[in-house]
């Protein structure tokens, strides 16, 4: 029995006490109730987080075969549709922030996916683009991505699936200016 529900106790019987023997007793300190667990689980930034949570480990477990997380999926999709873009519209595209966008930059490099050069127009910015084993490993992947994204909705029926989408955009969408990193769609950097 916890501190609370023993207090709980005494009070509930406090009042009997004093009803039956005319008699008030000292007063119980008046002790919060212990922390809702379920107030938590249910809130909005949890539920995502947790959805995200589930999102990259479906979408791991599917693409495993060729290794590729959701950020490097999006960087290669990205760059198969925006060849030769800098690092920081790359980063707005994806809404990563640059430190992120530059690690996972660095480790498609070193796995010879992304070459990374001084950008024509600007020798100072850094422009990225696919290997032709970046194109080759996106190819690959689009079939268990897709998979990934067919098995993250299938709880759900093609209303609520929409309804879902619909929902998370409009969110996204009225909430972005609080978002810690830029986001600007590819089609608009």
């Amino acid at each position: 029995m916890t501190a609370w529900a023993s207090w709980s106790t005494v009070a509930r019987l406090q009042g009997t006490i004093d009803r039956f023997l005319d008699v008030t007793l000292p007063t119980v300190p008046n002790f919060p109730p212990p922390p809702s667990l379920s107030r938590l689980y249910a809130r909005p930034g949890f539920l995502l987080r947790r959805a995200h949570q589930i999102s990259a480990a479906v979408f791991e477990h599917e693409c495993r075969d060729v290794a590729l997380t959701p950020a490097q999926f999006g960087v290669l999709t990205v760059l198969s549709a925006q060849p030769g873009v800098g690092q920081t519209k790359l980063a707005r595209a994806l809404g990563f922030d640059k430190v992120t966008a530059l690690r996972v930059l660095r480790g498609l490099e070193r796995r010879g996916l992304v070459a990374r050069a001084p950008a024509p127009d600007n020798k100072r910015n850094i422009s990225a683009s696919l290997t032709a084993a970046g194109a080759q490993l996106l190819a690959q992947a689009e079939r268990p991505a897709e998979k990934a994204y067919q098995r993250l909705l299938a709880p759900l029926d093609r209303e609520q699936q929409a309804q879902l989408l619909q929902l998370l955009q409009q969110l996204t969408g009225k909430l972005e200016n609080d978002a810690r990193a830029a986001f600007v769609p590819a089609g608009q950097l």
